[in-house]
């Protein structure tokens, strides 16, 4: 059984940075993919980036909202996911979840990609 647990929330200013962390336990050597989704009040979950690989490659995608500000990293070794939040704004505000991929089903940015979940962290960004 996969387990997924984040970590790194909080409360921070207009401006500011946080990093985000997702520990991965049990079998996940067969997903290519993991993925970061985020869910407002009142709003859809929605895709943030992911992180793939290709060959002996890893790629990073990420939504439109967050480019150029966010940033997502894999460590195999931890079996750990990272996503580093820069210039965060008050619309980045949110429950943020990361998941598993399934083996070879896409598109990532669809949550139907996914097949396990954390719990996710909550992520304020307020003056």
């Amino acid at each position: 059984q996969v387990q997924l647990v984040e970590s790194g929330g909080g409360l921070v200013q207009p401006g500011g940075s946080l990093k985000l962390s997702c520990a991965a336990s049990g079998d996940t050597s067969s997903s290519d993919v993991m993925g970061w989704f985020r869910q407002a009040p009142g709003k859809e979950r929605e895709f943030v980036a992911a992180v793939w690989r290709m060959a002996d490659t890893y790629y990073g995608d990420y939504s439109d909202a967050v480019k150029g500000r966010f940033t997502s990293s894999r460590d195999d070794a931890k079996n750990t996911i990272h996503l580093q939040m820069n210039s965060l704004e008050l619309e980045d505000t949110g429950v943020y979840y990361c998941a598993l991929g399934v083996p070879g089903r896409r598109p990532f940015q669809s949550r139907e990609a996914y097949s396990y979940w954390g719990q996710g962290t909550q992520v304020t960004v307020s003056s």
